[in-house]
């Protein structure tokens, strides 16, 4: 033990020059070599592996090669590298004479080597790859702007021509009677929809009067001995018509639920058809105008460039408007026979149901919603669960 410790010793010894100062000549080159790595990095010849611990045995110094010289040398091939006249030196070619030994070996194997994959950086494909893909979309944009552009000004410009009575406009009178009965219809039953809604607050509001009653009436039969029997007659005519009231919301319910999907779906999507229709016709006309003042021009090479471009433009066009009219007629004719049909269940329906609760046919209200597959809601289930209350 005391030889280990005279040895760590030894190591810890810091020698001092003569003038105090405790830096030396190896301390100078190794800086100068360190200058050396910065610029062009390092040459394992002048390096050493060092292997083993602090205060180790001196076998586990592998030298690669020895210092010699002053500390501070004149190095030409620094001196043109910082110039920039060679290139620099390759460290694989100075690294092929070391020859390390066996220990020194097995310690860097054995060292977890994570060392990244050599990336191949295509500096000149890449950048031109983006360039053309960015210009790609950029004339892809600048022709949807301009189809759109012309489009949307030949269309403006046939729309003024027809509001003040200077260009033609293609009409299908059949089918704009069709239109306009639809759409006045559907304003009825807008209005239809509405007060059936009225009636069902109002009739709701009603029931819940009628229920609060009738249970004032049971309390005050158990209070009041001497007018038992006239409140208990009360309070069971009460919440006889609160039961049948909600029957009759449960049919009145079902009618405007039936209404609103005829109104806001089934004529709602026949309109958005129509409007695409008349949109269509809005386009047909404008190339149609358009093709038809370029065939009273001159026809000279570029003329008749323009014309055979608008005539493609006015076939496709032309194709779109009969198609979406042939769409519109279907449509119309669906509707008509879903709309009779619908409303011929629920006026039954709501005739029946009506009739029976103003005439006190609980039986009959009862077979009405059996009838129509009415199903009512049990009390409370349009009120969420303590579940999704949390």
């Amino acid at each position: 033990m005391t030889d280990s410790i005279l040895s760590k010793a030894a190591t810890m010894e810091i020698p001092i020059n003569s003038n105090g100062d405790t830096r030396t000549a190896e301390d100078d080159s190794l800086e100068q070599d360190l200058q050396q790595v910065m610029v062009s990095g390092p040459n394992l010849n002048e390096t050493s592996i060092v292997s083993g611990g602090y205060g180790g045995a001196a076998e586990g110094i592998i030298p690669t090669s020895s210092i010699k010289g002053p500390a501070v040398r004149f190095n030409p091939e620094y001196f043109d590298r910082r110039c920039g006249n060679t290139p620099k030196p390759d460290i694989r070619s100075k690294s092929r004479g070391i020859t390390p030994s066996n220990s020194a070996a097995s310690r860097i194997a054995n060292q977890p080597g994570h060392y990244p994959a050599p990336s191949m950086h295509h500096s000149n494909s890449n950048p031109m790859m983006s360039e053309e893909a960015t210009r790609g979309v950029a004339v892809e944009k600048f022709d949807s702007v301009k189809k759109w552009s012309i489009n949307t000004y030949k269309c403006t410009k046939q729309m003024f021509s027809e509001r003040f009575g200077r260009g033609t406009k293609t009409v299908d009178m059949e089918l704009e009677a069709q239109i306009d009965v639809l759409r006045e219809t559907k304003l009825k039953y807008e209005c239809i929809l509405r007060l059936a809604r009225d009636l069902t607050n109002h009739f709701y509001n009603m029931v819940q009067t009628q229920q609060a009653l009738g249970d004032t009436f049971a309390d005050l039969s158990q209070k009041s001995p001497e007018l038992q029997d006239e409140f208990g007659y009360n309070a069971e005519t009460q919440r006889l018509l609160c039961k049948n009231g909600e029957t009759l919301l449960g049919a009145i319910n079902f009618f405007v639920s039936s209404i609103n999907t005829l109104v806001n779906k089934t004529m709602e999507d026949t309109l958005m058809t129509i409007k695409m229709y008349e949109n269509a016709r809005l386009e047909f006309d404008a190339y149609r105008t358009d093709l038809e003042e370029l065939s009273v021009g001159p026809r000279d090479a570029a003329a008749m460039m323009r014309i055979e471009i608008a005539q493609q433009q006015y076939q496709i066009q032309k194709d779109k408007y009969e198609r979406l009219r042939s769409d519109v007629t279907i449509k119309l004719k669906f509707l008509d026979e879903n709309k009779v049909k619908v409303m011929h269940k629920q006026l039954l329906l709501f005739h029946n149901a009506i009739s029976a609760y103003f005439a006190g046919n609980q039986q009959q209200l009862e077979q009405t919603l059996r009838q129509f597959n009415v199903k009512l809601k049990p009390p409370g289930s349009d009120k969420p669960s303590w579940l999704e209350e949390q």
